[in-house]
């Protein structure tokens, strides 16, 4: 067994379930014919990468509450069927925000509309490429379900972790409808925002991956309730971290252009303190620029600056410190293993300065 200490090798684990699905699922496709060989392609490079944080949080919300170690294969690719999932919501994702990239490439749907393109076939590029690419979304949310009903773990095992993943597809989906909801609304309280984090993000990056696990060891019910008290507080403080990223990050650390967010015009926690705390000629600046698709650099410098001046960049640092407190005494609990102690409290600290 790998050493559990070493998030590389989790992910060294995971990549070839992976990879071993897509050649499956490939096949499939492909049986039907050559024209669906670049609904796989398109998968490829999007699922080489990433952190790997749910398959992660699942495998360790298993191990920590009362594993069987005969069943570690299986319970790592049930794990890892949430990388599917996750691609899923990736997908759809950039399709409702209009993003160019994910992860330093073209985003599926912009690849699709580029081979419309190429190709020189009729009617709107952009419009086949929003189909194809919310089409390639719904695969990856089906072959999740696949993989984890055939992951190799108990039937009893699966049922109780299929129930908890309805329940976070579900969460999931809302969560991206209330974040498209404060788009068309233009933004709103901390309040809203923070909703969106939570149902959007929180639960499904952390706490709901936790409850899977701890679903497949079969845990009791007041195990979960510590797995809530650390992964919801972390999966907020994680989303916030993300946030700040999409204004201030570094393109070759986020793999998308830089104040990306700001010309999606995303109503986050960051934008909506800086709306609450700003003067006149700064909120009028906010409503001008954030959300403008052709948002230059100096457009993002200047954002940049109002986030700062208004004090919204210190208030999420200190709120993701104060997240990450609360997530760290809540798994000090004894139903969660001491080892799973040590790995879900790395996990955290990874988590929130986004170095998994």
């Amino acid at each position: 067994m790998t050493s559990p200490l070493d998030a590389a090798d989790l992910r060294a684990r995971v990549q070839p379930l992976i990879d071993t699905a897509l050649i499956e699922q490939g096949a499939i496709l492909t049986s039907v014919g050559d024209d669906l060989t670049p609904m796989i392609e398109s998968l490829q490079g999007l699922l080489a990468g990433g952190k790997r944080l749910r398959p992660a949080f699942c495998y360790w919300g298993w191990r920590s509450t009362g594993f069987d170690p005969a069943l570690d294969d299986q319970a790592m690719k049930a794990a890892a069927s949430l990388e599917f999932l996750q691609a899923c919501a990736l997908i759809h994702d950039d399709v409702m925000d209009g993003s160019d990239t994910r992860r330093g490439m073209p985003a599926a749907h912009r690849r699709f509309a580029h081979l419309h393109r190429g190709e020189g076939w009729s009617g709107s590029p952009e419009n086949f490429g929003l189909g194809a690419a919310i089409l390639l979304g719904d695969l990856c949310l089906s072959w999740a379900d696949e993989m984890l009903l055939g992951s190799g773990m108990p039937a009893d095992a699966v049922g109780r972790a299929k129930a908890v993943y309805d329940l976070m597809r579900t969460e999931l989906m809302a969560g991206q409808y209330l974040d498209l909801l404060e788009q068309a609304r233009g933004g709103g309280s901390v309040e809203r925002a923070l909703r969106v984090v939570r149902y959007k993000s929180a639960k499904y990056t952390i706490e709901r991956p936790l409850h899977v696990g701890a679903a497949l060891a079969g845990a009791a019910p007041e195990i979960f309730e510590a797995l809530s008290g650390y992964g919801l507080p972390l999966g907020e403080a994680f989303q916030l971290r993300d946030d700040i990223l999409g204004v201030f990050g570094d393109p070759a650390e986020t793999g998308k252009p830089a104040g990306d967010d700001l010309r999606e015009g995303k109503r986050t926690v960051l934008i909506a303190i800086a709306h609450e705390r700003a003067n006149a000629h700064q909120e009028r600046t906010l409503r001008e620029l954030v959300g403008d698709p052709g948002l230059d650099s100096a457009g993002v410098t200047e954002l940049r600056a109002i986030i700062a001046d208004t004090g919204a960049l210190e208030y999420t640092e200190n709120l993701i410190t104060e997240l990450l407190e609360t997530s760290l005494a809540a798994v000090a609990n004894p139903g969660i293993s001491a080892e799973g102690q040590e790995i879900l409290t790395q996990l955290a600290y990874a988590a929130t300065k986004r170095s998994v």
